[in-house]
């Protein structure tokens, strides 16, 4: 598998956080690389992007949504209400309006995986604008409203490249925390 093909590190590292059988929505979902990783893990994956002629090929039986997400209204919506997945998945893409969208289609309960290039990067190619780097703890305040599993802000080296990464999960609500910090309590 070449390294556009493999699934991400960080992806695969923390996808036992997600249930068995869960919905997964890829945003900008690219080849289908992690689509593929998803549903062949039993997962019900939905990828969406401009062009999914590729994901389309990586994953047959995968829902892909072609769309431009960046200057037409977000898809996934049903009677009025955006559709939620008990996994969002983000890698290598960076559209700051779209931020309130990818939690709004947190399920409670779902997880979050989100990697993407970071401030550093510019000096080692693209993406190299400020507009497509995160900035330092940038996901930790986006996703303040997520209980973080784990965050990373720094530079890997194959290939070289500065990235920002979250794992994190949204609280079912808070009376069910409430119940389940007390049953844990006696």
């Amino acid at each position: 598998m070449g390294l556009l093909l493999s699934p991400s590190a960080w992806i695969v590292r923390w996808s036992h956080l997600l249930e068995t059988q869960s919905t997964v929505l890829d945003v900008a979902c690219g080849s289908g690389r992690h689509l593929r990783w998803f549903a062949d893990r039993g997962h019900t994956v939905t990828g969406i992007d401009r062009e999914v002629d590729h994901a389309q090929r990586q994953v047959p039986n995968a829902e892909l949504v072609r769309a431009d997400i960046e200057n037409e209204p977000w898809p996934l919506v049903i009677d009025g209400q955006e559709r939620s997945f008990d996994a969002v998945i983000v890698t290598n893409y960076l559209w700051r309006p779209l931020m309130p969208v990818v939690l709004g289609s947190l399920a409670p309960g779902g997880v979050l995986l989100y990697e993407t290039f970071a401030s550093g990067n510019e000096k080692w190619g693209r993406p190299s604008r400020a507009d497509f780097l995160l900035q330092p703890g940038e996901l930790l305040r986006t996703f303040a409203s997520l209980q973080v599993v784990a965050y990373e802000h720094g530079f890997l080296d194959n290939p070289p490249r500065f990235v920002q990464r979250i794992a994190a999960v949204r609280p079912r609500n808070a009376v069910a925390q409430l119940l389940e910090s007390a049953r844990c309590a006696l």
